[in-house]
């Protein structure tokens, strides 16, 4: 079995996402569009497992997604990994027959590349707005680069994952 994938994550709440677009592009972020994503979640024993399906476009197949990541604020390091799914009602059926499902994400993302860091201004339903950064390297220099031309200050940092959030407020 190859080893998991690495990236480096940090979410923060966004009170303007044309200001934050904006900047992004400023930077010289690169816009790849928006994504409408659904995000199954289902329980699991370690970690956190999802499926995601691209509502629109529906022009890319759904991932199966398995990842552990630390809850806390700043940026952290996220070992993932990826598996193409081509028939995702079924895998979701299964799933939910085995695990159960914890809680749905249903969001759109505009995605945003800048070199290796792929910058989400994710509008989520029933939680709002957020800027997520992703980067590849796992360069926390570049990181905190875009953190500061985002304008993202400390205390807009999120600590938890949207399923999370969504579990909090009681809408799982």
């Amino acid at each position: 079995m190859s080893a998991p994938r690495r990236n480096l994550e940090l979410k923060a709440l966004d009170p303007d996402p044309s200001r934050t677009l904006k900047a992004a592009l400023a930077l010289g972020a690169h816009d790849e569009g928006t994504l409408h994503q659904r995000d199954i979640y289902f329980h699991a024993v370690t970690g956190r497992l999802k499926l995601r399906e691209q509502l629109d476009p529906p022009t890319q197949p759904a991932e199966l997604i398995s990842y552990t990541r630390p809850d806390r604020p700043d940026a952290r390091i996220s070992a993932y990994r990826v598996v193409t799914i081509h028939d995702p009602q079924q895998l979701a059926e299964a799933l939910h027959d085995v695990l159960g499902i914890r809680t749905v994400v249903e969001k759109r993302r505009r995605l945003l590349i800048h070199h290796d860091t792929r910058i989400h201004l994710d509008d989520v339903e029933n939680l709002g707005t957020f800027v997520e950064l992703e980067s590849t390297q796992r360069d926390e220099r570049r990181v905190n680069e875009i953190k500061q031309a985002l304008a993202i200050t400390d205390d807009r940092l999120v600590a938890q994952g949207y399923a999370d959030m969504l579990e909090r407020r009681g809408r799982a």
